[in-house]
């Protein structure tokens, strides 16, 4: 099955290329080496409607279609993962506010954050509860006309920056991923506290934090969708979630395989390019094959997603994350090799290629939470 990019996709594909040629990468090594986030870079890629390119035209987004938000993320992460998962994740959560908030909590929302505005995120995962979603223990009980939240959550991506988070608690604490409600929590409501995690082996430029919650209130109206159905709300949106880590994986090894190939090139050894021997060829040729192999799996589990297959989609998006994030080590391992002692250093960035592409085998349901679901959908 061949996955030709239409004219408006290749469009942006070129766009976003340019834009990280020109703007990413020229600062990308000092963004990874000083772990500051790139909030100039995130204005100047709303310009370009980056920022959460699938929310609707009629709030201020770009209104792509998964395919063509795949093709943005691939290009970022090809110019530098940190600073492409900064301007890739701003959205975090506004899928779920999109699909199931009410026009109040849409047009306050989604403009900010197409317009590079705001930054969302979204609070699932917890200290002591990662992949198992229905094991959180952030509660959230009824008081009036309101709802009181109380837990931690860990690993938030946009956690220190985000205006407004997407926070996953138990409404019915002994029904499992029965009893789990999605609210909308403005980040500077009282008791909400983001605490910066910095001591990260990859993606620097990217915000990470721990999130307390204590006592927070929020209005009843502040419940997306239905009460006791979050956890089925968010299984609409990992599939396509898994896709985009795949594209992450995918730029990630591209622009390790780029970097190699330069190098095979204007690197000599005996008097000739190191391209000239069989041991460096190979290598590339197999690299540049997996990378091939995820780019295909990743578009086709993008076009299953858009048609609704959703056991189709649920299959092939892990079945794309686990190969392009497995592979995306591989090719920064490999890439690094390539280059010889010279890659183990910050001269060259495929040092930095290697530590970022490790955390796509971890988010959105770990390589082992993949081999899981692929299973489960073929045996």
């Amino acid at each position: 099955m061949a996955f030709d990019l239409s004219d408006e996709q290749q469009a942006v594909r070129d766009v976003v290329r340019e834009f990280g040629e020109n703007e990413i990468r020229p600062v990308a090594r000092d963004h990874d080496e000083s772990g500051s986030y790139p909030y100039e870079l995130v204005e100047r890629a709303a310009k370009y409607d980056l920022i959460s390119p699938t929310i609707p035209e009629e709030y201020g987004g770009a209104g792509m279609d998964l395919l063509s938000a795949v093709l943005v993320t691939e290009e970022l992460w090809r110019a530098d993962p940190g600073i492409g998962s900064a301007i890739g994740s701003r959205g975090f959560g506004s899928s779920m506010i999109r699909a199931y908030g009410d026009e109040a909590m849409k047009s306050e929302w989604l403009e900010k954050i197409a317009s590079g505005e705001s930054a969302s995120c979204s609070c699932i995962s917890e200290p002591a509860h990662g992949s198992n979603v229905a094991g959180i223990e952030t509660r959230a009980e009824k008081d009036g006309d309101e709802w009181v939240i109380d837990g931690n959550k860990m690993w938030i991506t946009n956690g220190t920056v985000a205006d407004v988070a997407v926070v996953m608690a138990k409404t019915d604490p002994g029904s499992g991923h029965r009893g789990i409600t999605a609210f909308l929590v403005p980040t500077d409501t009282d008791g909400f506290e983001a605490t910066k995690i910095d001591n990260k082996l990859g993606i620097r430029a990217s915000d990470l934090a721990e999130i307390t919650l204590t006592n927070v209130r929020v209005p009843a109206d502040n419940v997306i969708g239905e009460i006791d159905e979050g956890f089925y709300q968010l299984m609409d949106f990992f599939a396509g979630g898994r896709t985009n880590v795949a594209a992450q994986a995918l730029g990630a090894a591209q622009a390790a395989l780029d970097e190699s190939i330069a190098y095979a090139n204007e690197r000599e050894q005996g008097g000739q390019p190191i391209k000239e021997y069989q041991a460096i060829s190979h290598k590339i040729a197999e690299m540049a094959t997996n990378v091939e192999a995820a780019r295909s799996l990743t578009y086709r589990a993008a076009s299953h997603v858009m048609d609704g297959e959703k056991r189709k989609a649920t299959k092939y998006a892990s079945m794309a994350k686990l190969f392009a994030s497995e592979h995306a080590v591989d090719v920064a391992d490999e890439a690094i090799q390539v280059h010889g002692g010279a890659g183990y250093v910050t001269d060259h960035p495929v040092e930095r290629f290697y530590r970022d592409a490790r955390i796509t085998k971890i988010y959105e349901g770990t390589s082992e939470i993949q081999k899981n679901i692929i299973s489960d959908s073929i045996l």
